[in-house]
């Protein structure tokens, strides 16, 4: 069985669940704490981050992006029409555009810090930056949200996906980056209705009822969460 090593918030690792789920693949979940800094897990992954992905053959395959290309490059012709990245290459370059903009972008201004500050350092040592969240960082995270909700309702606007007109790896990036957000209660939907209708059909996918079954110690996900008739 193939080996996902992620954290059940990080959205990075939320989207390679979606595009495993796409893909119709189901590792063994492993919840890696990667302020733990493990060595086992850097041996795995230098840069110490999730996701990493193990094949059944023991072929490590770290970072987001990366586990993306390779399960396009290895297995993308098995989805045919449905395939995640689009056959023309001007077509892939806005899909990684897009790609680019959450994991990037999106989660520099908006998602790492909620996650990080609601989350994360509630389980970290001090030594290691843990305690009580920034209330600063996290009314800046949720002020810049708007403008990416907005450009999301632009984006589905003029298009019928974020890409184009099928379902992209640029979807699943975008839904996985506001699931880790909307787990919080801290997206807020009224925005952009185009935007919320867009993220209901990407909720309502089979890919994403793993994620909308996840739970943490000590949290209750946000009321609307799990609602696909939110």
């Amino acid at each position: 069985m193939p080996i996902l090593y992620h954290h059940p918030l990080c959205p990075h690792s939320r989207f390679v669940r979606l595009l495993l789920g796409e893909f119709g693949v189901e590792p063994e979940l492993i919840e890696e704490k990667i302020f733990e800094r493990r060595e086992g897990f850097l041996i795995l992954n230098p840069a110490g981050q999730t996701p990493v992905f193990i094949e059944d053959s023991g072929a490590v395959v770290p970072g987001a992006g990366t586990i993306a290309e390779y399960f396009d490059e290895v297995y993308g012709q098995v989805l045919g029409d449905h395939r995640l990245m689009p056959d023309e290459p001007y077509e892939r370059v806005e899909v990684r555009r897009l790609i680019d903009w959450f994991h990037h972008k999106f989660f520099a201004e908006v998602s790492q810090w909620l996650v990080t500050e609601k989350i994360y350092k509630r389980f970290m040592p001090a030594i290691a930056g843990g305690g009580a969240p920034d209330m600063e960082l996290v009314r800046a995270a949720r002020t810049n949200i708007r403008y990416h909700l907005r450009y999301i309702g632009y984006l589905i606007g003029h298009r019928n996906w974020l890409a184009g007109n099928r379902l992209t790896y640029a979807d699943l990036a975008a839904a996985a980056h506001l699931s880790s957000v909307d787990f919080l209660g801290d997206v807020p939907w009224d925005e952009d209705e185009t935007a919320k209708h867009w993220y209901a059909r990407v909720k309502s996918r089979p890919a994403f009822r793993a994620l909308l079954a996840d739970r943490l110690p000590g949290f209750v996900p946000a009321e609307v969460y799990a609602d696909l008739d939110f």
